[in-house]
């Protein structure tokens, strides 16, 4: 198992728009690993829209992308999105609080083939899913 990433490691995504502590137009999320899962908390506010009201669909795949990302970051691997396919299941109105939850569905060699999904924390509604393949960078 590889170690844990050093803080020294998290300087270098400091300023990512999704997890980046130092990126004030960023969406600060804090990821953390349970058990098989990489798991965040995420309130979208009134200027992640698309529609008035509506979280912009951008936003919430940028989310997805990063849980994915941070269940092999936080297993001390870098890796970067080669595919994803998304399918958006339901409008998030903004201020709703949502859970996100990424897997790992299979590792094959330099390949990591990821799941994940957004749902509201209100009523469990699956607001997005998606599957990904992730390329283990050296």
């Amino acid at each position: 198992m590889k170690p844990t990433p050093q803080p020294t490691d998290r300087l270098a995504a400091s300023e990512c728009f999704v997890c980046g502590p130092d990126n004030p137009s960023g969406l600060k999320l804090s990821f953390e690993l349970q058990d098989e899962y990489c798991v965040a908390a995420f309130t979208p506010d009134k200027y992640h829209c698309g529609y008035s009201g509506i979280t912009h669909g951008g936003i919430i795949f940028s989310a997805l992308d990063d849980v994915m990302a941070n269940w092999l970051y936080l297993r001390g691997d870098r890796a970067v999105t080669a595919k994803c396919n998304l399918r958006y299941k339901a409008p998030l109105p903004t201020g709703t609080p949502t859970h996100l939850k990424s897997w790992c569905l299979k590792r094959k060699g330099r390949l990591a083939m990821m799941a994940a999904d957004i749902r509201r924390c209100d009523t469990d509604e699956v607001i997005a899913e998606c599957d990904a393949n992730f390329m283990i960078t050296p």
